[in-house]
């Protein structure tokens, strides 16, 4: 049982530590029990309290020591105090990873509470006029993800310093030239694609500004591939249920869990789609669910009964009440919503537990095709399965239909023969003339 951190059991954790040697905060002793009463009210457990406290202790003793004035306690002053061969201890250890990030988190939230002046921000370079107007027009226009009109800025930042900044000095020679000596360089092999993509919308906005001739994003030259020639990684119904039952609904992680494996096994749910969802976007008279996706297309879903019984049985059990409207929060404090990244850490642990050894891939997308695949088996038309999956284009449905077997085997036709069943075909078939034996080359 978590025992909640509390003024009694500060004074309990002071009497305890008094039996050893303990760092004097010096000056500074109000902070530390005003940090304590902090990290005790989001949600730390007494225990957790006490740790970090000892290391924020040890860091105040340091400041007083050393004759450093709390004010200048920043990133440098942190990494001085991790570097130094410390003697403040009876019996000194080195100062971990995790130790230092405890005094970094502390002197964060003194430069949050005006104790110490704000950090500098990073510097970031000065973005293009154009470019900027561009990814503007992506978000107001298009209404594309901030995430994706980042990944868009990345890829064109690339580029730029091999066409120039200059609009008016484009000709498709340049665009197409400077881009296939980018690919020769390129880190990654999927960077080519994304890098012409990114300019080739950026160089119709140009031309739709009237900066540069039009048509100039035809002399962008397509990045060789076979779009959905790949076979969707998916699971078997069966191993999609072990995932489900390896969760322990006797405990708030696997009460959670339970809740978002079956939201993105039954609706074929996106990561962020999990980790957007807020209390609001459940209609329980109705029994639907409203997600906004890619495109800010806004769609309501039918909620599964079992999903819907799961996600009460977490709501209804240990989450935290003071998280805001956010229907999955992480479990450690300070209880802030979980992220894609953890909507993907709850089936790679699932598949773990389920000992499920050849699983394709490890992240939510996995559940996500599993779904459509057992939709398509079920019997759902290719419309049906892209309205819950929200596809723009039935073509990118047509995907998941290359792995029913059944229906492949229907329309197979049998190979031609031209004898008999029996007799013994050649290894492969002539394309030509046989090279004369001993002609030379």
């Amino acid at each position: 049982m978590v025992v909640p951190f509390t003024e009694d059991n500060m004074s309990e954790q002071k009497r305890a530590t008094g039996r050893r040697r303990v760092l004097d905060a010096g000056p500074h002793q109000a902070l530390l029990d005003d940090y304590g009463r902090h990290l005790g009210g989001i949600g730390f457990a007494a225990v957790s309290v006490d740790i970090h406290l000892r290391s924020v202790r040890h860091f105040l003793a340091w400041l007083w020591q050393s004759s450093i004035d709390l004010e200048d306690a920043g990133p440098e002053i942190v990494a001085r105090f991790a570097a130094h061969k410390c003697r403040c201890h009876s019996a000194p250890r080195p100062l971990g990873h995790y130790y230092v990030n405890r005094v970094d988190r502390f002197v964060r939230h003194l430069a949050a509470h005006g104790h110490v002046p704000p950090r500098p921000t990073a510097k970031t370079s000065a973005v293009d006029c154009n470019v900027a107007d561009w990814l503007d027009a992506l978000a107001r226009h298009r209404g594309l993800a901030p995430a994706t009109i980042a990944r868009h800025g990345r890829m064109l930042v690339q580029i730029l310093p091999f066409i120039g900044s200059d609009p008016s000095n484009y000709t498709p020679r340049i665009i197409r030239d400077r881009l296939c000596e980018h690919a020769r360089i390129a880190g990654s092999a999927h960077y080519p694609g994304m890098v012409a993509s990114a300019l080739r919308g950026y160089l119709r906005h140009l031309a739709h500004r009237g900066l540069t001739t039009p048509d100039l994003d035809r002399a962008v030259p397509t990045v060789k591939g076979w779009r959905l020639a790949s076979l969707p990684r998916y699971l078997e119904p069966h191993a999609v249920e072990r995932l489900v039952a390896s969760c322990n609904p006797q405990t708030p992680c696997g009460r959670r869990d339970r809740a978002i494996l079956l939201l993105l096994a039954r609706l074929g749910l996106r990561a962020g789609d999990v980790a957007k969802l807020g209390l609001a976007d459940i209609d329980w008279q109705a029994a639907t669910l409203r997600v906004c996706g890619k495109g800010q297309q806004e769609v309501r879903l039918p909620l599964p009964q079992d999903a819907g019984e799961a996600i009460i049985a977490w709501l209804a059990g240990s989450r935290p009440g003071s998280v805001g409207a956010a229907v999955f929060v992480k479990l450690l404090p300070p209880f802030s919503p979980v992220t894609r990244r953890v909507v993907s850490e709850v089936v790679a642990r699932a598949i773990d537990r389920a000992g499920i050894t050849d699983a394709p891939s490890r992240g939510s997308n996995l559940l996500r095709h599993s779904a459509a695949t057992a939709m398509l088996r079920g019997g759902a038309t290719l419309d049906a399965i892209a309205t819950v999956l929200r596809h723009r284009s039935t073509d990118t449905t047509a995907h998941y239909a290359k792995v029913d077997v059944a229906m492949l085997g229907a329309v197979a036709q049998a190979w031609p023969t031209d004898g008999p069943a029996s007799a013994a075909r050649p290894a492969a078939p002539f394309l030509g003339l046989a090279w004369p034996e001993g002609a030379p080359c």
